[in-house]
């Protein structure tokens, strides 16, 4: 009951990125329905479950977008005082996974609703169409679709669940909290300072470089009292370590996919999807470190204010935004590898691939550009603070101007280097 409340009242744009997902999970439950009917007028057991393996795709696709909505879901979010009326971390994760599994509940209804009417099994409707993923004239096992429909809801609430679950603070690390000194000032050192220290030109400059924390804090800010705020802007001393793993797992996804063109046809090899998602998986783990990098490239060669702000949020952004980003890398180049297999004999399927195409592409470009929602929220106190100290708005825009200019001109190439190399072994 609260789950639906908080659904009601939540605000437009939440509104629409839930019926995203409940389109997402509409079209992925029709594509299981789909492999259900193919397989139930296809004798072949090994084609059959080729189709539903690559259902997985499509599947994956939409959990990782329901998770990337449910994290900006500004309802569901801790803040304090709702811990005194039973509204604590864990409860708030649970409204989160009911809200979703009711998003792709809705989705998987209608998808089960276009599958029954156009085979004609709604009354009031005509005899189905001649396909053969729609099994029109059987009888449909209610049983095993009602299985394969409750896929999304389950894996997507689970995954919920499972990102946004309460942490325990690691112990004997570094506590974020401001450290206060002399007439409460605060302070980043816990070294005490002689009279007179603090005043001195490069002292705090010094000190700052030596031991500097991963997140410093200033003063709380006025409509969070008690609450640190991020010192604008806060960037992570060490990069991501994901950029090595993600190398050799793209290496070893593209090895793959050429043995899949040395074994026969690559499109109908199971080897060939699992290339194309160690490929996937390998530009996903180097994404986070490749925005890192990009960040870092911003600020070589005596940069400017400008480019120091654009590369610090972006060095600060690197893993909320980069794994998104290598997601969209990925399945670009997967598009344009399984472009070049498109001369297939069974021409029935083309629709059903275009539709699992689009619905993999929109749901990551939908979950990239909801991490880019994401990190701005995250960095709403700092833009507020860098605007109390004179930022001008056009300061602002051009930065983030100058990080996506940045961001394309490292990943577009990228993404043109690995799709070529991963339809050449394909298409041979």
């Amino acid at each position: 009951m609260l789950a639906l409340r908080l659904t009601r009242g939540a605000h437009p744009a939440v509104q629409l990125r839930r019926l995203l997902v409940a389109a997402a999970s509409a079209g992925t439950g029709f594509l299981l329905l789909s492999a259900l009917g193919h397989a139930m007028g296809n004798p072949d057991p090994a084609a059959s479950a080729l189709r539903l393996a690559w259902c997985a795709v499509p599947l994956a696709a939409t959990v990782y977008f329901a998770v990337a909505v449910a994290r900006t879901d500004p309802g569901t979010r801790p803040r304090p005082g709702l811990s005194a009326i039973g509204l604590g971390p864990a409860r708030l994760m649970a409204v989160s996974a009911a809200t979703t599994a009711l998003s792709c509940a809705l989705g998987s209804l209608l998808a089960l609703l276009v599958f029954l009417q156009l085979r004609g099994d709604l009354a009031g409707t005509s005899s189905g169409a001649a396909t053969d993923f729609l099994a029109a004239g059987r009888p449909l096992p209610l049983p095993a679709a009602l299985t394969l429909l409750a896929l999304v809801p389950l894996s997507a609430s689970a995954a919920v669940a499972v990102a946004l679950r309460p942490r325990e603070p690691v112990t004997g690390a570094a506590r974020a909290v401001p450290a206060y000194g002399r007439f409460g000032a605060c302070r980043r050192t816990p070294v005490r300072e002689s009279f007179g220290a603090y005043g001195r030109f490069g002292r705090q400059l010094g000190a700052a470089g030596r031991s500097r924390p991963a997140t410093p804090t200033v003063e709380p800010a006025e409509d969070a009292p008690g609450t640190p705020v991020e010192a604008p802007p806060a960037v992570p001393l060490a990069p991501p370590s994901g950029l090595p793993w993600g190398i050799a797992v793209l290496a070893v996804g593209l090895a793959v996919e050429a043995f899949a063109s040395r074994t026969g046809v690559p499109g109908d090899r199971p080897s060939a999807l699992l290339g194309l998602a160690l490929t996937a998986v390998g530009l996903a783990l180097a994404g986070p470190g490749l925005t890192h990098l990009c960040g870092r490239l911003l600020q070589t060669v005596r940069p400017g204010a400008l480019r120091l702000l654009a590369g610090r949020v972006l060095m600060t952004e690197a893993t909320r935004i980069g794994r998104p980003l290598g997601v969209v890398c990925a399945v670009v180049s997967a598009a344009y590898s399984l472009a070049a297999l498109h001369e297939r004999e069974d021409t029935a399927a083309g629709p059903l691939v275009a539709l699992g195409v689009l619905l993999v592409t929109g749901c990551t470009v939908a979950t990239l550009l909801t991490a880019a929602v994401e990190a701005r929220q995250a960095r709403a106190s700092t833009t507020a603070a860098l605007q109390r100290l004179g930022a001008a708005p056009g300061t602002l825009r051009r930065a983030a101007a100058l990080r996506a200019g940045a961001l394309l001109a490292l990943f577009g190439p990228l993404t043109l280097i690995v799709a070529e190399l991963s339809a050449w072994p394909l298409a041979r």
